[in-house]
């Protein structure tokens, strides 16, 4: 499991750099930081945990299907294309709004964008988004755990 957790660790690092710019870019723009701001520490441990789970999930998956590798990358870009990433959540209809809410960086995407520009938060999502992230990461556990007896035979 170091090995998920160095990939998370470097992409915090990433992260940190980009949150700082961010930052700038929002003082420059004149865009004043609410009270909200003070979430993002939680709205980061939501996403580190989720990065964790699905990391651990697919490393383990990778090794014991090496063709995981190759359908990774198709995978997360869907993935980014089912978030509301460079789209808001607002502009899918309403009938799939229920299939966006059960993807969990939807509410993380959305606690970000509420705590850094001063918008309501939507509680309801961001509890499901942190529900969803916690079985995803025990899951993981549990999956890698169980994976992980036979890694030696495979490697």
């Amino acid at each position: 499991m170091i090995i998920p957790a160095a990939a998370v660790l470097a992409g915090l690092v990433d992260f940190s750099v980009s949150f700082v710019v961010l930052l700038a870019l929002l003082v420059y723009y004149g865009i004043p930081l609410t009270g909200g701001v003070l979430l993002v520490p939680l709205l980061l441990g939501v996403l580190v945990l989720l990065a964790f789970g699905v990391g651990t999930w697919m490393a383990g998956l990778n090794v014991k299907f090496r063709d995981i590798r190759y359908a990774l990358p198709f995978v997360v870009q869907l993935w980014m294309f089912a978030s509301p990433v460079v789209y808001p959540r607002t502009l899918v209809p309403e009938r799939w709004q229920w299939a966006l809410r059960l993807n969990p960086i939807t509410g993380i995407i959305e606690g970000f964008r509420a705590a850094l520009l001063g918008r309501d938060f939507d509680w309801p999502l961001l509890a499901l988004a942190a529900g969803i992230t916690l079985a995803i990461a025990l899951y993981a556990l549990l999956a890698f755990a169980r994976m992980e007896e036979g890694f030696a035979d495979v490697i």
